[in-house]
């Protein structure tokens, strides 16, 4: 069974805002528009359609290097 997770902040178009992930990750790395969006684990969790999920918050976009 896959672990999902809630992102929370960054671009407001990001198109998935529970995805699946493979904890226990402090960090996941969300490629979008030509670089990533980073998000780190929060200390607390929201009712989603998917059940009680852990919530993790934008903190930093990175570029992709060409």
């Amino acid at each position: 069974m896959n672990a999902h997770a809630v992102l929370e902040g960054g671009p407001d178009d990001l198109p998935e805002r529970i995805i699946a992930i493979t904890p226990p990750e402090v960090e996941v790395k969300v490629p979008f528009r030509g670089g990533y969006e980073h998000f780190k684990a929060a200390s607390r969790y929201q009712e989603t359609p998917k059940g009680k999920l852990p919530v993790y918050e934008w903190w930093e976009r990175t570029e992709i290097a060409e």
